[in-house]
């Protein structure tokens, strides 16, 4: 479907984004999924998801990477809002997210992939590179490590 602004329909989807952090053998570690499903199906990104009705941004925070990863977090700290626009081939939005992102430090838990996530990982934040992440992804990323464990 085609949307444009004059579809009063079409309104942002609240989401949020975590970047977890632990202290591993490599220096700092970040938490990555593969998405399973779009926006941006197939490319590799922090956990995170859309906002249930009634549920707080903290509580989807906590949901969201226990869903896609099976880890426990703690120490949530808002990073920064971004706003994702993502555009079909003629260029016409076809999603729109705000996006809230935190930073959190693991308490529990290895990764695996569940939910709408095809696979977890722990990942140096110094070697992000071949995972071909979307510019705003590796800019909080970074932001989130500056923040520490």
């Amino acid at each position: 479907m085609n949307r444009d602004s004059s579809d009063k329909s079409c309104k942002p989807t609240v989401g949020v984004g975590v970047v977890v952090l632990r202290a591993g053998q490599a220096g700092l570690e970040v938490l990555l999924i593969k998405r399973g499903r779009p926006p941006r199906a197939g490319e590799w990104s922090m956990p995170g998801g859309r906002q249930e009705w009634g549920e707080t941004l903290h509580e989807a925070a906590h949901r969201e990477v226990l869903e896609e990863t099976g880890v426990t977090i703690t120490g949530l700290k808002l990073i920064d809002v971004v706003d994702g626009l993502f555009r079909d081939a003629g260029g016409v939005i076809a999603n729109h997210l705000t996006l809230v992102d935190y930073r959190a430090v693991w308490v529990s838990g290895e990764p695996r992939a569940g939910d709408d996530a095809t696979d977890a990982r722990w990942v140096p934040v110094a070697d992000l590179s071949p995972f071909e992440l979307w510019d705003e992804t590796i800019r909080v990323i970074k932001a989130g490590a500056a923040m520490g464990v």
